[in-house]
């Protein structure tokens, strides 16, 4: 179980710094942008792919 969730970490490590490695001017310009956005828009999108993510882990864990 602990690989699994390290393995899982890392890979999320991985991919959030994918942008920064690839773009960091583009990344400096869209978290500028994100800063001016309000609240209730960050708390919207932060639950969206919080629930798009427990989609995506419960049929990963079915179909596999």
């Amino acid at each position: 179980m602990w690989q699994e969730l390290l393995s899982a970490i890392a890979l999320v490590m991985i991919l959030e710094g994918l942008p920064y490695f690839i773009s960091p001017s583009a990344m400096r310009q869209a978290l500028a942008r994100i800063f001016t956005l309000p609240d209730h828009v960050l708390r919207g999108a932060g639950l969206t792919f919080m629930v798009l993510g427990v989609l995506l882990l419960f049929l990963v864990r079915r179909t596999l």
